[in-house]
């Protein structure tokens, strides 16, 4: 499963294309600057991306696009982990 979005990089402040890949139940995360480009791999991603892929995800369930409870979970679990450590860190 795959879920693509673009946003900004905050290093160059170029238009960005993301992707984000779940494949044996691990989630992978690859970008790149052009639409036709190469994809680079090895993304580490932030609180914000995880919030897309959720909603992403919620999306298409309700359209019952290969998404099922377990990845919705899986989210949601990886999500209030990052948002406890960063509570932790204030």
């Amino acid at each position: 499963m795959e879920i693509k979005w673009t946003d900004t990089d905050p290093e160059t402040g170029q238009r960005r294309f993301l992707c984000a890949e779940r494949f044996a139940g691990e989630w992978s995360f690859r970008w790149k600057l052009q639409r036709r480009g190469p994809w680079n791999r090895g993304l580490a991603p932030t609180l914000v991306m995880w919030e897309l892929i959720l909603d992403g995800l919620k999306r298409r369930y309700r359209r019952r696009e290969g998404v099922s409870d377990e990845d919705v979970e899986q989210v949601e679990r990886i999500l209030a982990t990052l948002k406890r450590r960063q509570d932790e860190d204030v």
